[in-house]
């Protein structure tokens, strides 16, 4: 029986009538990802690069959010060509590649999630979940319609190639990541110092320059929002294990004070 597949998240910012907002998921659980699709929210990333996440549990959160109104985007761990066909074989259409600092970085992506001889992804659609299993007609000759690619901008090298990466043909829109991009300039965990956000919109400026979509990574609502009023299609304004380990602590404030340091406000971090 013919399948049809779900449109990609480059469909979904394509049709988008304002920035969409996202969390992630880190905690590798099913149940999370399918309470976190329940939530409203646009977008997932489900990440395999900092959190506890291999082929079978994000094949699960898949699966768990597959009946919900939501898009998820996979971030691999690297930009390995083997891992991503991997990831793309079990199904995941939406890719995030971090630490992607040039155009040539860029460029081994996309070839990573292109069939020959356009790329270099191996060939495995009747194994596969990607084509469940062959029914999903010409899935083969269709594939670049069924998978995104995002790449993650979080150097200062990236930084000042971010037009040329942004311009890659096959490159659907570029993540800004704050965090390690403080840390490439020497402002190790001040994602919100001056001359990060500064980076963070000149990166911006660029990415829109070349006519692709441009998100980040921002927790701290003031921010998310300036970011959104400078351009971003797209950003992540929470994840799972944050709201967990912060919710958990502000029970703990309140019912166990005896047991929270009393100089720390949870609802401040």
């Amino acid at each position: 029986m013919p399948l049809r597949l779900m449109p990609t998240f480059r469909d979904a910012l394509g049709t988008a009538q304002r920035p969409l907002a996202g969390m992630w998921v880190c905690t590798g659980s099913p149940l999370v990802a399918e309470i976190c699709a329940g939530s409203g929210l646009e977008w997932l990333l489900v990440d395999m690069e900092h959190s506890p996440n291999g082929l079978e549990s994000v094949l699960a959160q898949l699966q768990a959010v597959a009946a919900y109104p939501v898009t998820p985007v996979v971030r691999v761990p690297v930009g390995d060509v083997v891992t991503i066909k991997q990831v793309l074989d079990l199904g995941a259409q939406n890719l995030l590649v971090p630490m992607v600092s040039s155009a040539q970085d860029a460029q081994a992506a996309v070839e990573a999630v292109r069939y020959p001889p356009r790329g270099r992804r191996g060939v495995g659609s009747a194994l596969s979940r990607s084509a469940r299993w062959n029914r999903v007609d010409g899935y083969l000759d269709d594939a670049d319609q069924h998978v995104s690619l995002f790449v993650q901008i979080e150097t200062i090298e990236g930084v000042a190639a971010a037009g040329a990466i942004a311009a890659v043909d096959g490159v659907d829109g570029v993540f800004v990541g704050p965090s390690d991009l403080a840390a490439s300039m020497g402002l190790l965990g001040q994602q919100s110092h001056r001359d990060v956000v500064a980076a963070v919109h000149r990166t911006f400026e660029a990415v829109r320059a070349a006519g692709t979509p441009v998100g980040v990574n921002a927790f701290d609502p003031t921010l998310a929002r300036s970011y959104t009023d400078a351009g971003a299609s797209f950003v992540l304004v929470g994840a799972d294990v944050t709201l967990l380990a912060h919710g958990s602590e502000e029970l703990a404030h309140r019912f166990a004070p005896a047991t929270v340091d009393p100089g720390r406000d949870p609802a401040a971090t």
